[in-house]
């Protein structure tokens, strides 16, 4: 019993910890101010192909964040990155490995394209 409550308290304490040094290098942006400022950006979408296909902002890449390793030379580190996927945790994971890559001005849509009211593409 002991050793399950510390467990937890150590899970408690690692999230907390990956929070606030998230929010160290991540802006979560609001939709307006999301809306401000992709244009004059790499507006990224994380999700997988078929959920692209389905719908997407207008304007934006299909960069899968299973595939961003790989994919990380379609991406400049001068211009901002504007990142969404369907609710917020996998750009989340892929703002992450851009941090540790050097890209600094990485900007999320806060509750992600299920939130989106803007204009959308779909195939």
């Amino acid at each position: 019993m002991e050793f399950l409550v510390v467990a937890i308290v150590v899970l408690v304490a690692v999230s907390v910890f990956r929070y606030f040094r998230q929010r160290t290098y991540l802006k979560v942006l609001t939709e307006d101010q999301f809306r401000e400022g992709y244009r004059k950006a790499q507006l990224i979408d994380v999700r997988e192909p078929q959920e692209f296909d389905k719908g997407h902002i207008l304007g934006a890449r299909n960069i899968p964040v299973t595939q961003m390793k790989q994919r990380l030379i379609e991406m400049r580190k001068d211009k901002p990155v504007y990142l969404y996927c369907q609710s917020g945790s996998r750009s989340a994971r892929a703002a992450q490995l851009l941090h540790k890559k050097g890209y600094e001005d990485i900007n999320q849509l806060k509750g992600g394209f299920k939130k989106w009211t803007g204009k959308i593409k779909s195939k």
